[in-house]
């Protein structure tokens, strides 16, 4: 089954599904994917720290960077068929500048900061990465290969 995951938004499937989020530009998408039990996540956050709205975080933790991490990890862990972290494939995609190198907020940026210092305090390491630019980008992750594919102006990628 396909599944398409909006801005500020998480899912969980499990092989043979396909996670989808279209359009991405600043945010970021954080694919993790456990070949052990063909289960993994797709999140789709939007800003890079939750404590701009401390409200709308505490219901919707996926909206920021610092609470959609740990929320995911913490869906995936509690799937009774996920191993542990060390297997986990992890790889990040978006974190552009849509706006070119005067976009003044550079949310792109700063998404991709607080994913690095998420991903240092949990001792988890990227597996790849296609992040930055003014190109809008697909990514799927296809649960019954494990592989996080990258659409961007008409070319298609396997991170």
């Amino acid at each position: 089954m396909k599944w398409v995951v909006p801005i500020g938004d998480m899912k969980i499937a499990q092989n043979p599904d396909l996670l989808v989020t279209d359009a991405l530009g600043s945010c970021l998408c954080l694919t993790v994917y456990d070949p052990v039990s063909g289960v993994g996540g797709l999140l789709r956050a939007m800003l890079p720290l939750s404590q701009i709205n401390l409200k709308k975080a505490d219901m919707n933790p996926f909206i920021f960077v610092d609470t959609g991490i740990p929320a995911l990890f913490e869906q995936l862990v509690a799937q009774e068929t996920v191993t542990l972290k060390d297997n986990w494939v992890v790889k990040v995609a978006g974190c552009g500048n849509p706006m070119g190198p005067r976009e003044v907020f550079k949310i792109g940026n700063r998404n991709y900061r607080i994913l690095r210092e998420r991903l240092a305090s949990e001792r988890i390491r990227l597996a790849a990465e296609d992040i930055g630019g003014t190109a809008s980008r697909t990514v799927c992750l296809d649960l019954a290969s494990g592989q996080t594919i990258v659409r961007s102006s008409g070319a298609e990628r396997v991170l």
